[in-house]
């Protein structure tokens, strides 16, 4: 089983708003809006692929790698939390 099978719901519902986004985007570019709207659209979008990102990628390291939260080694728990902080911070 692919560990994003467990939240197969919330990612696809994430996706489902990415979706929506893009498509705001283009009406919005269709309308012949200012710069400034079709560039905040864009920087949402942004944002919202860097928290998809995040997720799937700590999903995996917890799946794949290390739980923090179960891991018997102390310390590669504690590595396993790390990498997640700084991938949730690089990509915010």
């Amino acid at each position: 089983m692919s560990d994003t099978s467990k939240n197969k719901p919330k990612l696809l519902a994430r996706v489902r708003r990415l979706k929506g986004q893009i498509e705001a985007v283009e009406r919005t570019l269709e309308a012949d809006a200012p710069c400034g709207e079709v560039l905040n659209l864009v920087a949402s979008i942004r944002g919202a692929i860097g928290g998809l990102t995040a997720e799937l990628i700590e999903d995996h390291v917890r799946e794949h790698i290390s739980n923090p939260d179960r891991d018997e080694d102390a310390a590669r728990g504690q590595a396993a939390r790390e990498l997640i902080e700084v991938i949730r911070t690089y990509l915010k």
